[in-house]
């Protein structure tokens, strides 16, 4: 044999080897525990639904999901966190409309990342109806007194968001702007538990909710639940109205995903959107979901996922410039 194709064969046999190797590594991904950075923090409902996917997902995976709350700026800090983790499956966000569909983009001038370079949509795995709650001292009882008392007293209730640009905040600005243009004043929190603890105390009035949040507090006589935001009641809260039935139209949800740094290879993507869709089947999770007033997504595919949230987003952001919102 001549030094050449003694060469040649040795080339061909390390590129088979580390082939090889590139299989098995790819084929145990994977093969330590995954951090799942929640954008808000523990007790509010991203954070309650995020566990339950995440936990849901670790079984088909083989290996713990970690929560990781990193609170601040309607998600950006925890979107921007994931933008620039290794893209090796190892990392997940948690995300919405607004890291992922691009209305944090119409809101903060530079958030750090870009929305549709940076980051890839992994998957939807729930949405969930608001729900409109009011302080018992509060002089109303239905959706239609509230507004005829808020349009009475402008610029004079206040009420609590998780945030400037959160979905829960987003959706009370349009229930007043189609209730004719009405004014609060909005109180947004860093932590949406404290905005919760500050309703039960009466020193806001109002607040605007995600379900899932809101189911534990739910028979507390210091406050009422007026509507949900969905197009049909909760199963859960089945003698609370809508508010399309006093605001015909009126639907506003949350909308729940999973993202990925954008370089993730393929393999790894299709490793977890099959863990993922292989949770959403499941009658432990869809429960789980249930229980709490979420409803689950069905299985879907990273590119079905990515229309929708820029489909939601776009409205969300044309809310945003109607209203002028911004981030002080």
């Amino acid at each position: 044999m001549t030094s050449a194709a003694l060469v040649g064969r040795r080339t061909a046999l390390v590129v088979a080897t580390a082939m090889t190797a590139s299989g098995v590594a790819q084929a145990a991904y994977p093969d330590r525990p995954i951090r799942l950075v929640i954008p808000y923090g523990g007790g509010g409902q991203t954070d309650i639904v995020s566990r339950l996917i995440g936990d849901g997902m670790a079984q088909h995976l083989g290996q713990v999901v970690l929560p990781d709350n990193r609170l601040g700026a309607a998600g950006d800090i925890a979107a921007e966190l994931v933008s620039r983790a290794p893209a090796d499956g190892y990392t997940i966000l948690s995300g919405s409309t607004g890291t992922l569909g691009g209305v944090n983009a119409a809101l903060y001038r530079n958030p750090g990342y870009d929305w549709q370079h940076d980051l890839m949509p992994l998957g939807l795995f729930c949405t969930a109806q608001n729900v409109i709650l009011t302080h018992a001292s509060l002089p109303v009882r239905t959706l239609a007194e509230f507004i005829d008392y808020v349009r009475v007293h402008p610029d004079s209730v206040p009420y609590a968001s998780s945030g400037i640009g959160a979905t829960t905040h987003l959706s009370m600005e349009m229930l007043l702007e189609q209730a004719g243009g009405l004014r609060m004043i909005h109180v947004p929190y860093r932590q949406s538990t404290q905005g919760m603890t500050d309703l039960l105390a009466g020193r806001v009035k109002a607040r605007c909710l995600g379900l899932p949040e809101a189911e534990p507090v739910k028979a507390d006589p210091n406050i009422r639940a007026l509507a949900v935001t969905g197009a049909a009641r909760n199963p859960q809260w089945p003698d609370v109205p809508t508010v399309a039935e006093t605001l015909p139209g009126f639907e506003a949800v949350n909308a729940f995903a999973l993202g990925l740094p954008a370089r993730t290879p393929a393999n790894i993507v299709v490793r977890l959107s099959t863990a993922l869709n292989d949770a959403l089947v499941s009658d432990t999770v869809r429960a789980g979901f249930l229980r709490v007033g979420a409803d689950p997504a069905a299985p879907n595919t990273p590119a079905e996922a990515s229309a929708f949230l820029r489909q939601r987003g776009e409205r969300w952001a044309a809310l945003i410039r109607r209203l002028e919102i911004a981030v002080q």
